[in-house]
């Protein structure tokens, strides 16, 4: 059982030692996120930043279209029986 396990034990560790030196070659199929500095292309800023500009203009400027163009009720107006309060007297 122990040879079984020692040589369980080097094919283990050689195949890291494999799967590692590809790994670090850069195999095909492996994207590595955290390797550099990564630079967004300036073109996409404009339009990014343009949206929110014209989302938050709108806003600010014309809230109905988010909001609604109702008027709000006034829930101090609202008696218990509408907003399923029971009575004080029911237990």
């Amino acid at each position: 059982m122990e040879v079984l396990t020692r040589a369980l034990g080097r094919i283990g560790s050689s195949l890291v030692r494999i799967l590692h030196a590809r790994d670090v070659r850069g195999a095909a199929g492996l994207r590595h996120s955290g390797g550099g500095v990564h630079i967004e292309p300036h073109y996409r800023q404009f339009p990014r930043g343009f949206t929110w500009f014209w989302i938050l203009w709108h806003f600010w400027h014309n809230p109905e279209s988010v909001l609604g163009h109702f008027p709000y009720p006034d829930a101090s107006k609202w008696t218990d029986e509408e907003l399923g309060i029971l009575p004080d007297d029911e237990e």
